[in-house]
């Protein structure tokens, strides 16, 4: 198997890598992969991880919710349940950062199209992208909506949207510059970009260590705090104007950690330990499960 190797950290350059944590592909393969950490600023990813031209064999599984829609089991029932709650939030939060009801937005990552398909019905114009071609088949049967595949975002029109949405799509992204780049490429000079993905300094993360559902090797490729993600921003010309939690995702993610440790009544101890991470987000944000962070150009505030 093709593997990438990183030499050189993705943030700051820095050649001084050491291991950090080894993790198991609960989901598909049961394969160990390691994590790094660069010794200079502290970004944690995923070493030794298949190249994208293999990767996809590592999301064909039913039990891959974000692509297959499966309500299978308890823990799958609760996140659809999360899920419908969460896309009404999520609209309202994109049209009070845009502060506006309509516009141009792109969705990138848009997994079955749930979110894509709710903006679209609040009068919004969206584009959205998705890699996984079971994906786009059941967003155009379920919501008559197309989406292109990834490989279409370098021919899309430069700073043509208003907003720009990765909901749990950045950490699989393998060209992580590039990715940023392209971003900042297409946003309007006035846009907006939210981008949500899980916390690897958060409460539940510290707690579980290895067995952190959310680690997610090999798909997750690079493990995000706020501070990381801050500067990712920074360096590619963007100003972090907001932070949100998303503490439900702790609930979904302890559930699953209890269970790859394979505890007595992982469903409740799970809900035990997302309620004290809830807690903790509540004092701190930054002790979220996952954060939704807002971007905007530098030169447009």
């Amino acid at each position: 198997m093709n593997r990438v190797t990183i030499q050189a950290c993705p943030l700051c350059g820095g050649t001084e890598l050491e291991p950090a944590l080894t993790c198991v592909d609960h989901y598909v393969s049961g394969e160990a992969f390691c994590l790094c950490r660069c010794r200079e600023c502290g970004f944690l990813f995923t070493q030794d991880f298949p190249a994208e031209a293999e990767i996809g064999r590592y999301y064909e599984t039913p039990d891959y919710i974000s692509h297959s829609d499966t309500r299978k089991g308890l823990v799958n029932t609760l996140y659809h349940w999360v899920r419908a709650y969460m896309l009404g939030r999520k609209a309202r939060l994109v049209m009070d950062e845009a502060h506006c009801t309509g516009g141009c937005l792109l969705d990138i990552g848009a997994g079955t199209g749930y979110f894509a398909d709710a903006m679209h019905r609040r009068g919004w114009q969206v584009e959205a992208v998705e890699k996984n071609a079971s994906a786009r088949a059941f967003a155009k049967e379920h919501f008559r909506l197309h989406m292109w595949p990834d490989d279409v975002l370098p021919a899309l029109p430069e700073q043509e949207y208003n907003v720009i949405t990765l909901w749990h799509v950045l950490e699989h992204m393998e060209h992580l510059n590039e990715t940023w780049g392209c971003l900042g490429r297409l946003l309007a000079p006035r846009g907006v970009l939210l981008v949500a993905v899980p916390n690897c300094s958060s409460y539940d993360a510290r707690k579980y260590g290895a067995h952190w559902a959310a680690y997610d090797v090999p798909r997750h490729l690079w493990h995000f705090t706020p501070d990381t993600m801050q500067r990712f921003g920074a360096k590619h010309g963007f100003i972090l104007s907001g932070r949100y939690p998303m503490p439900f995702d702790a609930f979904y993610v302890s559930m699953l950690s209890e269970k790859y440790l394979h505890h007595a009544l992982p469903l409740v101890r799970g809900l035990l330990t997302g309620t004290a991470a809830w807690l903790k987000s509540l004092a701190r944000k930054e002790q979220s499960s996952s954060m939704i962070y807002v971007f905007r150009r530098r030169n447009a505030v």
